[in-house]
């Protein structure tokens, strides 16, 4: 195969387009990267002026390439890097592998069909892509509609063109479309006379406009994940006590100080194969299933006697923010969070204001509660804007790519099942039965950046051919052991799973890459780093 003479496309410029592309280049084919942004990033591109890493530098990093030294010393005392620094980071990584040549800016991709094989022909194949090669039998093709200027920043006038390619890897991340919730009849947006927005929509605005549309406002945000915290801190921070924030919540998120996490060593302890012992993975057969089980209580004890510690050492207790769940079941769904600087502080002077209810509403003046610790029934909270921070539409973004309505649905939906965990793809990467495309970049972990590097590398080993792939019914037996898995794992989190949340079989599911790929599993210098150790970037370098 000569992979110069292969056509690679790439959607997003993301940290997971970027690692695509850079071990793409590595095995000699020449990408072709869209990005409908000016510049590389996603969505560290534009957010919220405070916004900062939620997890330290060490962690968050390609293998081959070490940040600043200046931003690992500022995580090691607990100050994680600041979006502009992840920003500079990602494209200093773009530049130095040779990817910023690849990415045409400016660039959205509309729709995606694959022409060559009807869907009855695909859906009859006993392997991927009819011959279970990255490439099929060279009768295959993607067409991508492609719409060219509009976002670039380059007054480039906008125009559509199709272009043809023989594999298809789709970077394009699980926050880029907002999700609204809904609300009673004649309590809607449509009833306030002030300003209604998603966080997504906040966070994208120009810093200076950010700062102009909350400045001397009465803001209520509605929502307490982090970016709900990040908003709230930052409003508090422009108008002060005069014109506090007011943050209604449903219920509260486990939001930690960082130098807290710091202290107990959190982002150590749960990335060492000793930690992956006690948690269920998927398909881990009769002994390392009973194992899990044993070792049960020995991980609740360390839950609660975390949970403790963070209760003694965080004053949620007297905000009344302490999550419904406990910290156990928030950790196995990495529904975590890092508060930001302050936060509990600027409620202590009277910056912030918490309410909690059951419900909420719209009325002319601002929203209106229902229900609440106080026991009043119903409650308004005087607002001028009402900041909406009730997260993402997360697998939209993957479904509005195919123009083929088959594709669009079975991407999504594992069997008949609509509360699996996981997104139905072979590896997180592949779909069984959607040919010559990957995915690279959706499942959620700890810490997301090497793991998409891993995603990376094993689409490249499958594109040049070293990852060889079973046939259509033994791929779709393993994504049903991880529909399994996630289902056991929503239960277990009290439903506060994040969806194709890796994070709790994070180095279980690189085993599988690795072993895949032709490599080691075992990475670690003696048996005892092997198993006390934590595993992180560095340790997959040498897998190119």
């Amino acid at each position: 195969m000569d992979a110069k003479k292969k056509r690679v496309a790439i959607v997003g410029a993301g940290p997971s387009g970027l690692a695509a592309c850079k071990h793409a280049l590595a095995k000699g084919f020449r990408p072709v990267v869209f990005e409908s942004a000016a510049g590389v990033g996603g969505v560290w591109r534009r957010t919220l002026a405070s916004t900062r890493l939620q997890t330290p530098a060490s962690t968050y990093r390609f293998s081959d390439f070490p940040w600043p030294a200046s931003a690992d010393a500022a995580s090691t005392e607990g100050l994680f890097p600041r979006h502009d620094q992840v920003l500079e980071y990602l494209a200093a990584y773009a530049r130095r592998f040779g990817v910023l040549d690849r990415v045409r800016f400016g660039c959205k991709v509309l729709g995606a069909s694959y022409v060559g094989a009807t869907e009855t022909e695909v859906a009859a194949w006993e392997w991927w892509s009819g011959n279970g090669e990255a490439f099929g039998d060279g009768t295959g093709e993607w067409h991508l509609n492609v719409r060219h200027g509009g976002g670039g920043g380059d007054g480039e006038p906008e125009s559509t063109q199709t272009y043809r390619f023989d594999f298809l890897i789709l970077c394009i991340g699980r926050y880029s479309i907002a999700k609204f919730p809904t609300f009673p009849l004649g309590r809607g947006p449509e009833v306030f006379r002030g300003r209604v927005l998603h966080s997504k929509e906040y966070s994208t605005m120009a810093h200076e406009d950010a700062a102009e549309l909350i400045m001397g406002k009465r803001v209520a945000v509605v929502g307490a994940g982090k970016s709900a915290m990040d908003t709230v801190a930052q409003c508090a921070e422009a108008n002060g006590s005069r014109y506090p924030c007011t943050m209604v919540y449903r219920s509260a998120h486990w939001m930690v100080d960082p130098k807290v996490a710091r202290r107990v060593k959190f982002f150590t302890f749960t990335s060492t194969r000793l930690t992956e012992l006690m948690v269920h993975k998927p398909g881990e057969g009769f002994a390392l299933s009973l194992l899990a089980t044993m070792l049960t209580p020995l991980r609740w004890v360390m839950s609660k006697v975390t949970e403790a510690y963070y209760k003694r050492s965080i004053p949620m207790r007297e905000h009344g923010m302490v999550p419904d769940c406990g910290f156990g079941q928030a950790s196995l769904g990495w529904r975590l969070g890092i508060l930001p600087e302050g936060f509990y502080d600027r409620v202590d002077e009277g910056s912030v204001e918490l309410r909690r209810c059951s419900s909420v509403g719209f009325c002319p003046d601002g929203l209106v509660l229902d229900g609440g610790d106080d026991g009043e029934r119903e409650r308004v909270v005087g607002a001028d804007v009402v900041i909406l921070s009730t997260g993402f539409d997360i697998d939209r973004p993957l479904r509005d790519v195919f123009t083929s309505p088959w594709f669009s649905e079975m991407i999504v939906a594992a069997g008949s099942s609509s509360d699996d965990g996981v997104l139905p793809l072979y590896r997180h990467c592949v779909h069984p039965r959607i040919p010559q495309m990957a995915v690279v970049g959706y499942a959620e972990s700890g810490s997301s950046v090497y793991p998409y590097e891993m995603m990376a590398k094993w689409v490249a080993h499958l594109l040049d051919g070293a990852v060889r792939l079973p046939g259509v019914r033994d791929m779709e037996r393993g994504v049903a052991e991880w529909a399994r898995w996630g289902r056991l794992a929503r239960r277990s989190c009290g439903g506060f799973f994040l969806k194709s949340c890796i994070a709790s079989v994070t180095t279980w599911y690189h085993d599988q890459l690795c072993r895949d790929m032709g490599y080691s599993s075992r990475r670690k210098d003696g048996l005892l780093a092997e198993w006390l150790q934590p595993y992180g970037p560095t340790d997959y370098a040498s897998i190119q």
